[in-house]
């Protein structure tokens, strides 16, 4: 016997919601069956807004983040090459290891610190910009190759695109949440539908019921260890939790795909 499973994609959300709404306007049955068809166009109307905008949202966050990465890592070259012409001049005798207090470098320490993530290089590169400033400022003579002023511009261009792709992160997320709240709202609408559309042909013979009930956007899956599918059912394996035609008994399935 066919179970039903309510959509565990996006697309496939749309396409239920698109049927019922399409059965439900051209349908004499539709009379029977006590759901606005106004307010599945509204929830439907809204999702697909909510999906265009999450999907925008998200391939201009990659496409800023792949700016990023090449920010990071002219930033990071920098940094770095500033802090081992650093301990070469203090290994040459012509800088002071003391100064390296400036940097918040361990004074007796040559180890480059760990820039490998994003906090860090934003953390060792605001250190050493003002460290070599404040060197500067106490009669130390600048370091050259590279200057402290590439490393600034380095460092500024990484640090205004991590902001900038912090933001673009909490704007996707915002769009991601809309449409997660979105999807559950349509599922619980598409369980009481769908309630309502098999309790009105509950009196049909079996086959009969199954494919009016198709007809009106209802999905239903056969177990593996079931007979051979009909057309227009699909096979689903044993292990796949199914959703049983009983009021209240929601499957929320928070997926997003190109289904």
């Amino acid at each position: 016997m066919p179970y039903r499973r309510l959509p565990n994609t996006d697309n496939a959300r749309i396409r239920s919601l698109k049927t019922a709404i399409e059965k439900m306007s051209a349908s004499r049955d539709a009379n029977i069956i006590k759901f606005d068809v106004i307010s599945l166009e509204t929830m439907l109307r809204n999702f697909e807004n909510a999906q265009l905008m999450y999907k925008q949202s998200l391939e201009k966050q990659a496409a800023e983040n792949r700016k990023l990465q090449k920010l990071v890592k002219n930033a990071r070259l920098y940094v770095s090459h500033f802090i081992q012409v650093l301990n070469l001049c203090i290994a040459r005798g012509e800088i002071k290891k003391d100064v390296r207090s400036f940097y918040n470098l361990e004074v007796d320490s040559q180890a480059v610190p760990d820039l490998a993530t994003n906090e860090a290089l934003l953390t060792w590169g605001e250190d050493i910009i003002k460290g070599e400033n404040l060197r500067i400022q106490n009669g130390g003579a600048p370091i050259y190759n590279p200057t402290i002023a590439r490393v600034n511009v380095a460092y500024s261009q990484f640090k205004d695109g991590y902001f900038t792709q912090r933001t673009f992160q909490s704007t996707t997320a915002r769009h991601l949440e809309t449409l997660s709240q979105q999807r559950e709202d349509i599922d619980k609408a598409l369980c009481s539908l769908w309630n309502q559309i098999e309790a009105f042909f509950a009196d049909l013979e079996s086959e009969e019921k199954l494919e009016r009930c198709k007809d009106f956007g209802i999905i239903y899956y056969l177990r593996r260890s079931e007979k051979e599918p009909q057309e227009g059912e699909e096979e689903v394996p044993d292990d796949i939790p199914r959703e049983k035609p009983k009021p209240g008994n929601i499957q929320l399935n928070f997926m997003y795909d190109d289904d």
